[in-house]
């Protein structure tokens, strides 16, 4: 494992975790029940990641 970045996974991880909870926590201050708060982030947080992911998979390949 010459060159792996531990950086890279760890960023996208604490990247998904804090927009799901802070997409949950906008959602429930404008008055959303908490399972449907929990499902818009949830849904947040596999978009951010996917464009998180794609980003770094573009600078790595240039």
């Amino acid at each position: 494992m010459k060159k792996y970045n531990f950086i890279r996974p760890l960023m996208l991880i604490v990247i998904a975790l804090l927009v799901k909870s802070l997409i949950t926590n906008l959602c429930m201050v404008f008055g959303v029940e908490q399972g449907p708060a929990e499902n818009v982030g949830f849904i947040s947080m596999l978009v951010a990641a996917f464009i998180i992911y794609s980003r770094m998979a573009q600078k790595r390949r240039k």
